[in-house]
């Protein structure tokens, strides 16, 4: 298998892990800190167990070579996790992965600041028309009580966190960024620890929550490997498959609306992000 297959493969299944995240989020009863508590522990947990099983007694030279870009990689994402629950909890579930799609945005001026890439015209393009369907989706949220701002900008935080954690995998593009993930995640699991219950489970949560974060585990060391194999805009390209699908199976299990603003702004997003990419590959292949 060709290392473009790979690296499709790997972000193609940690999409579809993904997608339920959000639904996830909906159905448990528990308020959003202990939540958060739960996807950071028990995800970690199950990415730490996996680095046990698989590295056995190489384990602590695994650990020994974590360099600096693999904490800064881990420091951002450790932000974005919380971030995007806390935007599930304030907004619609649509717009949150809409605007969550304008990582690439955020990971083109990360490239720049930290990797002294430019921005180039395509990419300008992008982030215009990006943040223009930004601005609808916040437009509708200010008009609709369901939805707030607050719970938008939480999402722009979270992609630009992502985004900026992803650089840093592509300048550490020779080690793996998977064994600070878990530590990344116990980090924010312990910030938000004060103001939860985590062992406290009303219904079903117990068995969705370990489902939730089983699947949040598998996601992240999929996505976090697959640049290692494909370029960013594809990667980016995929990614989108998520803040498509993630809205209609909220929508078809628990009815959640989108709302016109939202569809129209998400819309502008993805097309935009969409087309981009496309060139992006296109030019690629051209070199």
């Amino acid at each position: 298998m060709t290392d473009q297959s790979k690296g499709i493969l790997f972000a193609v299944f940690g999409v579809l892990f993904i997608v339920p995240d959000s639904l996830f989020i909906r159905l448990l009863n528990a308020d959003v800190y202990t939540i958060i508590v739960w996807r950071s522990f028990i995800s970690g947990f199950f990415i730490l167990l996996g680095l046990f099983v698989y590295h056995r007694g190489n384990i602590i030279n695994v650990f020994r070579n974590i360099g600096p870009n693999a904490i800064l990689f881990g420091l951002f994402l450790a932000l974005s996790g919380p971030l995007f629950a806390l935007s599930i909890s304030m907004t619609a579930v649509s717009n949150t992965v809409f605007i969550i799609a304008t990582m690439p945005v955020f990971s083109a001026f990360s490239s720049w600041f930290l990797l002294g890439e430019k921005i180039s015209r395509r990419m300008a393009w992008t982030i215009i028309f990006a943040l223009f369907g930004i601005s609808l989706i916040a437009l509708g949220s200010a008009q609709d009580l369901n939805t707030s701002v607050w719970g938008d900008l939480c999402a722009v935080g979270c992609a630009a966190c992502f985004g900026t954690s992803l650089t840093f995998a592509r300048k550490s593009k020779a080690s793996s960024m998977i064994p600070v993930t878990p530590f990344a995640l116990f980090a924010s699991g312990l910030v938000f620890l004060p103001w939860a219950t985590p062992f406290v489970f009303n219904g079903m949560d117990a068995p969705i929550a370990l489902l939730h974060n089983s699947l949040i585990a598998t996601s992240t060391c999929l996505i976090a490997i697959s640049p290692r194999y494909i370029t960013s805009a594809e990667v980016a390209l995929l990614i989108l498959g998520e803040s498509i699908l993630a809205p209609i199976l909220v929508w078809a299990v628990i009815g959640e609306h989108p709302g016109s603003w939202a569809l129209t702004g998400g819309a502008v997003v993805l097309l935009t992000l969409f087309i981009s990419n496309m060139i992006a590959l296109k030019q690629r292949k051209r070199i």
